[in-house]
């Protein structure tokens, strides 16, 4: 099956006014992630950024707006200047090694790989308290 590519925006840090407008962007915290089925399974591999933007007076200004409207104006600052083709290669091979891995983690069978319980500490007695003198 292909791979499917999701974009998360969980944030954004805005200038609460700068160059004579309100809630400029100026950084978008991004998790893309990539998820397919093989055999039964859903496997997933995610990049998570931040990518910083700078406005400049004069230049076409997008208001910001709470809406899934204003998230993909969003996600096309975010296509247009990151390498989203190095980052799906990137995502695609991750889920691949989980699907067909080439490695393992191999022990040997008599050491116990599990870390020693340390002995507890000694108790100690109450001292009797003798009231007859």
């Amino acid at each position: 099956m292909a791979i499917t590519y999701k974009w998360d925006i969980p944030q954004m840090n805005a200038h609460i006014q700068a160059e004579g407008e309100d809630n400029v962007i100026y950084t978008v915290h991004y998790r893309y992630t990539g998820f397919e089925e093989s055999g039964g399974e859903t496997y997933s591999s995610t990049n998570i950024g931040t990518q910083s933007y700078t406005y400049v007076a004069g230049e076409p200004f997008i208001p910001y707006e709470d809406t899934e409207a204003f998230e993909n104006v969003v996600i096309g600052w975010l296509e247009n200047s990151l390498d989203v083709s190095a980052m799906q290669a990137s995502i695609a091979a991750n889920i691949e090694s989980q699907i067909t891995p080439v490695n393992e983690d191999l022990y040997f069978t008599w050491q116990n790989p599990v870390p020693p319980v340390p002995p507890a500490p000694p108790v100690e007695e109450e001292e009797e308290v003798n009231d007859e003198e």
